[in-house]
């Protein structure tokens, strides 16, 4: 119980505070330009916009890779010895057990493809 409280609580808090310095320090500095729109009433609002869609971009490529990465990493540990002892007792399941453990490794891959092409919108 202790690991899972350590897992899925404390490390991502410690670990927020470092993916946003990363992010802060690949997105671009942050330029404040005065933007104006018009309603519809035809009244032009002054407001401010930023590069704040960089940072987001980068935080959420953070987040593709690191949490799938986590939830593949919980189920394989599960799932890994699950189907060595499996393996072990009936040599007939090697392929079922090979499925099950591929499709738990899938999950991270498809985080870190997804992550790549965030990254690639920066």
């Amino acid at each position: 119980m202790n690991r899972k409280i350590l897992m899925f609580v404390l490390l991502p808090l410690i670990l927020l505070p470092i993916v946003g310095v990363a992010s802060a320090l690949t997105a671009n500095a942050l330029t404040v330009e005065p933007v104006q729109n018009i309603t519809a009433d035809n009244e032009a609002v002054t407001g401010v916009a930023g590069n704040y869609d960089k940072i987001a971009i980068a935080i959420g490529a953070a987040l593709a890779i690191g949490m799938p990465a986590l939830g593949a990493g919980v189920a394989l540990s599960s799932i890994g010895t699950a189907a060595i002892s499996a393996l072990a007792e009936k040599p007939d399941t090697f392929f079922k057990s090979f499925l099950i453990v591929a499709l738990a490794e899938a999950l991270a891959i498809y985080g870190l493809i997804m992550g790549i092409l965030l990254w690639l919108k920066l």
